[in-house]
């Protein structure tokens, strides 16, 4: 009976392999928590009539990758999850969640940047790209969930995130933002009591 040990010095799959992990460290360098940070600064909920509502403050940082593309007229889709549940000791329950989808381009040939809320279909033009994130990142009047939702006397929390969607990126740029981590941008989650 014949026994055979493995070939590593003739196996033709490590070149590619020894590539790929090149390929990945080339790609992948940490950003700087300055640059890639966006954050949830301020959260106020209230209740008008029988709805929640809310307002807040985003702080959106772009990488330098990111502002390229933007200035080079690719638009950044930007998505804030709200999520709303019962704060339970043995583990919470979700009542309600909401997306809200917003889009930031620039326009060479107006030197505009235009500001969208994709729910609402909602356009603004802004002469800055600051004054631009500046009014991405102020949300008014929200409307969150109906009062009727809730019941009296429980505690309900809510938690908010943003994060850049790379899903809607034109297509050829979407292999470099699944590899890259310049690209990977997004906030904690902020929480807060929405009932007192």
């Amino acid at each position: 009976m014949a026994f055979s040990t493995p070939a590593w010095s003739n196996d033709n799959r490590w070149p590619g392999v020894w590539a790929a992990v090149a390929l990945w460290l080339l790609v992948w360098s940490p950003p700087s928590p300055a640059e890639s940070e966006f954050a949830v600064r301020a959260v106020e909920s209230y209740l008008s009539g029988k709805v929640h509502h809310l307002d807040a403050e985003i702080d959106y940082s772009l990488t330098p990758e990111v502002l390229e593309a933007l200035q080079n007229g690719v638009p950044l889709n930007m998505e804030v999850r709200i999520e709303v549940y019962r704060d339970r000791w043995w583990w919470d329950e979700d009542i309600a969640a909401l997306t809200q989808r917003y889009r930031v381009q620039y326009h060479a040939l107006t030197e505009r940047y235009l500001v969208e809320n994709l729910n609402s279909g909602a356009p603004e033009t802004y002469t800055s790209l600051p004054a631009a994130l500046r009014a991405l990142g102020r949300i008014r009047r929200l409307p969150l969930l109906d009062e009727n939702l809730l019941e009296p006397g429980e505690t309900y929390r809510a938690r908010m995130r943003v994060e850049l969607d790379n899903e809607a990126l034109p297509a050829p740029l979407r292999p470099l933002a699944y590899l890259s981590s310049h690209w990977r941008l997004g906030s904690e989650w902020y929480d807060w009591s929405l009932t007192d």
